[in-house]
């Protein structure tokens, strides 16, 4: 599968962090699948949950934020890393123990986008502050 956000990046952009979806936010698809296999609807869970964990991408680059999500009906965030205003992190108890949870990201003027069961995103909010820090440096 083409990962859209290789090919979004313009001249002089790269991309700095790239998440995924942890297998661990789809673990409750997978045992519906097992659950519901006899009755032949348990392929619908698990095709549900590896086309989540294939087809949600999120990275930043050094001059935006970028998530995608979806195989047919296709959804595009980009947010210019100088107008995201807040990264917040949202963890369920699981969330907590298999490291991974919701990241929500504000941006000035713009609606807030959530992304739901990215793997460590305390380490990808620490990353994009830092970058984002690198790019409009604190005057006083």
């Amino acid at each position: 599968m083409t990962r859209l956000i290789e090919g979004a990046p313009s001249q002089e952009e790269h991309i700095i962090y790239r998440a995924h979806v942890s297998v661990w936010s789809l673990v409750p698809l997978i045992i519906l699948g097992l659950i519901f296999i006899t009755v032949g609807v348990g392929l619908v869970f698990w095709i549900n949950a590896y086309m989540q964990y294939k087809t949600t991408e999120l990275a930043f680059t050094n001059k935006r934020v970028i998530a995608t999500f979806g195989f047919i009906r296709r959804q595009t965030i980009e947010l210019n890393i100088n107008n995201v205003e807040t990264v917040e992190v949202s963890q369920s108890i699981f969330g907590r123990l298999f490291n991974f949870g919701t990241l929500v990201i504000a941006g000035a003027g713009n609606p807030q986008a959530s992304i739901p069961g990215i793997s460590d995103p305390i380490s990808f909010r620490s990353a994009f502050i830092a970058a984002q820090e690198i790019q409009r440096p604190y005057v006083s």
